[in-house]
């Protein structure tokens, strides 16, 4: 049986994603979750273009991902989603990941907090905390990390700063 990361990174899939987390977690998929993305071949092909061959990676709709999440094919995963909403829409299918683990999140319109610390700068709106929070009570171990070497804030302990 294979096991389920998820990162919550803007970037989708970058540097930090192949150098540092591939191999601290032991990778064999990386699919990145965004409708935008998916849809535009140029795009699709910029996000993966360089992710070396040892790693499946895809780039692909919510929808796609549900399906390609329902199928354990004994891989190691990482699923990577822009903002914290698509764990949302994409809960049941992620359900008994491993961790959430929170990156690279930039300022937004409808942001209003501010995390600093584990080695980033992240900005998360209300919606964003309640939605987090909704996730963290039905059993979702979240941290704020950006780097597997880096510190990390627990959800927990963020949540008793708000």
């Amino acid at each position: 049986m294979g096991k389920t990361y998820v990162r919550v990174d803007d970037r989708l899939i970058h540097g930090q994603t192949i150098v540092a987390w591939a191999p601290t977690l032991g990778l064999e998929e990386i699919i990145g979750v965004d409708d935008v993305s998916a849809s535009n071949p140029t795009l699709r092909s910029i996000l993966t273009m360089g992710v070396p061959k040892q790693y499946e990676a895809h780039i692909v709709t919510t929808e796609e991902a549900i399906e390609l999440l329902k199928n354990d094919d004994g891989k190691t995963r990482l699923v990577i989603v822009k903002v914290p909403h698509k764990l949302t829409e994409l809960k049941d299918a992620i359900r008994g990941c491993e961790h959430v683990y929170l990156g690279n999140m930039a300022k937004r319109q409808d942001t209003n907090h501010q995390v600093t610390g584990a080695t980033g700068i992240f900005y998360l709106s209300d919606q964003d905390i309640s939605e987090l929070s909704g996730l963290a009570s039905e059993g979702f171990d979240i941290t704020f990390q950006q780097v597997p070497s880096s510190s990390s804030t627990t959800w927990e302990d963020f949540t008793k700063t708000v």
